[in-house]
């Protein structure tokens, strides 16, 4: 089996967030040696991307293959500097793959003046193309690509197939690519959904072949790690405080203003770390808006955090709270989790129905009255959060082991 993996973005462009931690890590353990010696077949592996990093671009080599955390990944420069992400190079690339894939034996393997004929694989040379995102050029082609060679893909939308992200950014543009071409390149795809109320939202969007629901592979924290680590600089925070953290990359759908407004009328001591990066002109009208609710004092931003220290800086607070009016997953649940930190968040996380059904924190609506409560009631319950802190990291590395994860996603990759 050979999987191609398409991402418009990839390691170490950690600027767009969560989705380059889910994408790396589920094929740096595709790729894994030591996963490999009990006896299941390894697939052959590569991932093509571009050199995005936000309105930079990364600096990498192009057109030839790198290891990447024994990945291999080949970047392409991008035209558009955008979100479209158009990258001719990568499509070229793309289509070279897969008709190097065609069997030497099958009508039309030979020849540009035969490629029509080449649309066929058999079963023994399986390719799949595994797309990441989706209303970006890279994406769209590339399931284009693979559609008119009749090779099987496998779709990731990343939580951008739901109602929100439609009528969010560039509405009107996604409602006319979905209506033209998009659609009908959904009904090609094996979609694969990273929980059940993202599955519920694409399933409104369209219907694919198939669509199964397996969560995101996550990086959690070594033993080792966890004794390298050093304690985060907390200075801004007294002893006597709520400790709350955010951190995730700072954008609307996040719900940062509901969550400022909200703490603006607790009762409680409080202080909040925002950990992460975003549009500067976003950041600063939120800067504005804590001036406004006088709330300048409370609230430290500290920029990107490293993969090494957020989770020392998430173990050193009470609470994370992610109160964001969309997400499919959220990895930093599972992470923040991970260390024993409880959660507080929307029911709008993919996640809110599985924190919830094992007592991991707690999940609000997406409005002030409820989340004040909500903050108040984890406040008021040292209890229950320390019953989380003694739970939560063995219950996180049982639910979401890599082993596990990793073979129903080899098997959603069979029954494509």
């Amino acid at each position: 089996m050979k999987i191609i993996h398409i991402t418009a973005s990839y390691k170490p462009a950690y600027i767009y967030g969560g989705p380059i931690q889910s994408v790396g890590k589920l094929c740096e353990v595709l790729v894994d040696d030591k996963r490999w010696a009990l006896g299941i077949g390894k697939p052959d592996l590569q991932v093509l991307t571009t050199t995005a990093n936000g309105r930079n671009e990364l600096d990498v080599k192009t057109n030839f293959p790198v290891l990447i955390e024994g990945v291999p990944v080949t970047y392409f420069k991008r035209w558009s500097k955008d979100h479209s992400h158009f990258s001719p190079g990568l499509l070229w690339r793309l289509r070279k793959e897969i008709l190097s894939c065609t069997p030497d034996d099958q009508p039309g393997a030979q020849g540009e003046n035969k490629i029509e004929m080449s649309k066929l694989q058999t079963p023994n040379s399986k390719l799949i193309i595994h797309i990441h995102a989706w209303w970006n050029l890279v994406s769209l082609l590339s399931c284009f690509i693979s559609k008119w060679y009749r090779i099987p893909v496998v779709l990731s939308p990343r939580g951008m197939l739901t109602s929100y992200t439609l009528g969010n950014r560039n509405s009107f543009s996604k409602r006319i690519i979905h209506k033209l071409v998009g659609n009908q390149l959904l009904k090609y795809c094996h979609i694969h959904a990273t929980s059940e109320q993202e599955k519920t939202d694409i399933l409104k969007m369209v219907k694919p072949k198939s669509i199964r629901v397996i969560p995101n592979l996550v990086s959690l924290r070594s033993e080792a790690q966890e004794f390298k680590s050093a304690a985060p600089d907390l200075k801004h925070q007294t002893e006597d405080s709520f400790k709350l953290i955010f951190l995730s990359r700072i954008e609307e759908k996040k719900g940062l203003e509901l969550l400022f407004r909200a703490l603006s009328t607790v009762d409680i001591s409080w202080k909040l770390t925002i950990a992460g990066s975003g549009e500067k002109q976003y950041i600063q009208s939120l800067k504005v808006l804590t001036k406004e609710l006088k709330l300048s004092d409370k609230i430290y931003w500290i920029g990107q955090v490293g993969n090494e220290d957020k989770y020392p800086l998430m173990a050193a607070h009470d609470l994370l709270v992610l109160t964001s009016y969309n997400e499919n997953f959220a990895n930093v649940v599972v992470e923040s989790l991970s260390v024993g930190t409880p959660v507080l968040i929307s029911e709008q996380v993919g996640l809110s129905d599985y924190v919830n059904g094992k007592a991991l924190g707690w999940i609000t609506g997406v409005d002030t009255a409820a989340i004040k409560k909500n903050i108040t009631a984890a406040y008021q319950d040292p209890e229950k959060r320390q019953n989380i802190r003694n739970i939560a990291p063995l219950t996180i590395r049982r639910d979401f082991s890599d082993d596990a994860l990793v073979r129903e996603y080899l098997e959603f990759y069979k029954t494509t």
